[in-house]
């Protein structure tokens, strides 16, 4: 963003935390009611002039990291995260479901700013403790948030930007916790909360294999021959029984070389990829060579096409829809199709398959398979509504389907 509308919105954050801070007898009329919120909870336990985090016991902590799912899933990602933050001058956190942080590492500059305020592991960023942040909202509210400037309720984190996303277990849904990136708030950018959210969506797909949900027929730990990738829900791809650790652009393009096993020529993959974006093809035939050193060079190019055997669950779920296989095909459909995909193909890819899986549903609402169904779209109102219209009322599903229908309307 321009410095000047940078510097036109930090100082208009900084008028609206005085008039709250000074006791003014209104509210600040454009500040956000999540902001809002937080600023009273923080009122009410510190003060804004808070020069640190408290820190919890340091052993208590390393304890709590040490072997957990979190630590795993970072380990295995890590060079991406220092890369990350290096080539940003950001700080990234990870924190535990109580916004504790548990690992930190940070560029030259923002390592020494984190250092300052105890934004290092052990530190309390819940905004009872720390005043309102990034961190504590996306952890309270299960969503990406974004925190600028004089939006922090503590004035030692005015300078900053954060940007925090959720992290969950990808086999139970639970809230493990959130990863932050944090800068100088002149080093806004739009694109940061949409880093935040595929850094959670990376941590979540490094997760220990034992906690992922077990896909119909494609195994937790594939061990035959070739390329296994699960991309419907949780993204997860498998060479020969081994894990690869890919990032969201390589894990899109796999994608598209495996659902067009014919290939795809330099102008096809980048029109599927980056649609009318300003990309340029070198960039993606960069993408590809780091993908083709992943694959074991499994990756021909004229046209550009995968040379191993390819399975995914996409080909899965609509297999057995064709076979009227439904509650097979809702059993094996872990839900959209890499979430948030930039790319227009794989929009369209996942908006077929999730269409094909509700009309199939709508044709024959089998109310058990409804239920399942229910569990990876709890907003389908419609799917209940037409199971419930076929149900006697003293069918034994009526009210947990009157209790899905319920949720998904509030």
């Amino acid at each position: 963003m321009p410095r000047t509308e940078l510097q036109t919105r930090r100082l208009q954050a900084v008028r609206e935390w005085t008039a709250f801070v000074g006791e003014s007898d209104h509210s600040p009329p454009s500040v956000r009611p999540e902001i809002l919120d937080s600023w009273a909870r923080s009122a009410a336990s510190i003060t804004p002039d808070v020069r640190e985090a408290p820190l919890d016991d340091e052993a208590e902590t390393a304890a709590y990291w040490q072997g957990s799912p979190l630590q795993t899933a970072v380990e295995r990602i890590e060079a991406e995260l220092r890369r990350t933050a290096e080539d940003g001058d950001l700080v990234i956190a990870v924190t535990d479901p109580q916004t504790r942080v548990l690992w930190t590492y940070g560029g030259r500059v923002m390592r020494r700013k984190a250092e300052s305020v105890n934004f290092v592991a052990g530190g309390r960023w819940d905004d009872e403790s720390a005043g309102t942040n990034a961190l504590d909202l996306a952890n309270r509210l299960s969503e990406p948030a974004m925190v600028f400037s004089a939006e922090h309720y503590a004035s030692m984190v005015h300078n900053w930007v954060c940007w925090a996303a959720p992290v969950h277990d990808p086999a139970t849904g639970q809230q493990l916790g959130v990863i932050d990136l944090s800068t100088t708030w002149d080093r806004s950018h739009p694109i940061g909360l949409a880093t935040a959210r595929m850094m959670a969506r990376l941590i979540e797909s490094a997760m220990p294999l034992s906690r992922q949900h077990p896909v119909l027929d494609l195994g937790d730990e594939p061990d035959e021959p070739g390329l296994v990738m699960h991309l419907l829900g949780t993204a997860e791809t498998w060479l020969d029984g081994q894990r690869l650790l890919l990032n969201r652009r390589q894990t899109e393009i796999l994608a598209l070389l495996a659902v067009h096993p014919e290939g795809l020529s330099l102008d096809q993959l980048h029109a599927a990829v980056y649609g009318d974006a300003a990309v340029t093809t070198s960039t993606l035939k960069a993408e590809v060579s780091h993908l083709r050193s992943s694959l074991g060079g499994q990756l021909a190019s004229r046209p550009y096409r995968l040379t191993t055997p390819i399975t995914t669950d996409v080909e899965l779920v609509l297999g057995l829809l064709r076979r009227g296989r439904v509650a097979a095909a809702v059993e094996a459909y872990g839900g959209d199709l890499l979430p948030g995909t930039n790319s227009p193909a794989l929009a369209e890819l996942g908006e077929l398959v999730a269409v094909a899986v509700r009309e199939a549903l709508l044709a024959n609402p089998d109310p058990d398979t409804v239920l399942r169904y229910g569990e990876r779209a709890p907003y389908d109102t419609q799917v209940f509504e037409v199971c419930l219209a076929r149900l006697a009322d003293s069918h034994p599903a009526v009210p947990l389907l009157k209790g899905r229908l319920a949720a998904a309307r509030r």
